[in-house]
């Protein structure tokens, strides 16, 4: 097991509350001060983190209809 497999075990998986249990979710995770990515179709499979500066960031843009700067 790797240690990207290691850490991605532990962390604490979340989906939103409004999510239907149609597959087609992401879901969040905080790890190492960055928001980790995954799909919840998949959650065996790759993951992607971002700063959270910049996930709020994009949260924030699509909350108000625009496109993160």
């Amino acid at each position: 097991m790797s240690m990207l497999d290691r850490e991605a075990s532990n962390l604490q998986w979340r989906k939103a509350r409004r999510s239907v249990n149609n597959g087609a979710c992401v879901e969040v995770a905080p790890v190492n001060g960055q928001i980790a990515i995954r799909d919840s179709k998949d959650p065996g499979g790759p993951w992607l983190s971002y700063p959270i500066t910049a996930f709020r960031s994009f949260l924030d843009a699509t909350k108000n209809g625009g496109i993160p700067a």
